[in-house]
């Protein structure tokens, strides 16, 4: 099992060789970024971004939560996260495409689609609840068409999932604005952990095909 102990070794592995192998592209990185991809992945262990599209330092820029969720626009005070990442990287960066990419097994979509993640006596799981209650009006379709059980409903549940963040982007004035102008496309994307297999959405026939 890997420790802060191990990751020590990893990073000193990754100092005298990724790093000195890319000197040149690490110090051209200290005068600023400018990627061209904003990604908008699971926290998940199991699905780094960075690995699955082999992304090099600086190409790619990331926002990791429960689910790969984008919540919709609001104003009200507080602390955004996810928007905050989103401003960013349309607004300052100025990037000309967000990737969602959702995932095989994801634990935040079990937990929507089971409603089981919450255990009020104790107050375990309440923020989870919480943040999940985005996927609610999705599960209803889920639901129907699959049941609440079985892997065909949770890959239902996280195929929605990708969709629901997609529309939530659109909520985002700016993103919206930009997406209709064309200087921003929007992408779905899913990566089943079991095969390996990504899967885009097709925008024509809101299908997710498979990458060959």
């Amino acid at each position: 099992m890997t420790d802060f102990s191990n990751m020590i070794d990893g990073y000193r592995h990754f100092y005298s060789s990724d790093w000195e192998a890319h000197r040149a592209r690490w110090e051209e990185l200290t005068e600023g970024q400018a990627p061209q991809v904003m990604v908008i992945a699971c926290s998940d262990s199991r699905v780094d971004p960075a690995l699955v599209f082999d992304s090099k330092p600086g190409e790619i820029f990331v926002v990791r939560n429960v689910a790969a969720l984008v919540p919709p626009y609001e104003t009200s005070p507080g602390f955004h996260g996810v928007s905050a990442a989103v401003e960013f990287a349309v607004q300052f960066l100025k990037v000309p495409e967000i990737v969602v990419m959702g995932h095989g097994r994801c634990g935040g979509c079990n937990a929507a689609l089971s409603g089981n993640v919450a255990d009020a006596d104790h107050g375990e799981g309440a923020h989870i609840a919480d943040w999940v209650r985005m996927l609610r009006e999705a599960r209803k379709g889920v639901v129907e068409q699959y049941g609440e059980e079985g892997r065909e409903a949770g890959r239902a549940m996280e195929l929605a999932g990708v969709r629901v963040s997609l529309n939530n982007l659109m909520t985002f004035p700016y993103v919206a604005e930009k997406v209709e102008n064309g200087s921003l496309k929007l992408q779905g994307a899913y990566f089943a952990i079991e095969d390996g297999e990504l899967h885009v959405l097709n925008k024509e026939s809101d299908k997710f095909e498979t990458v060959r």
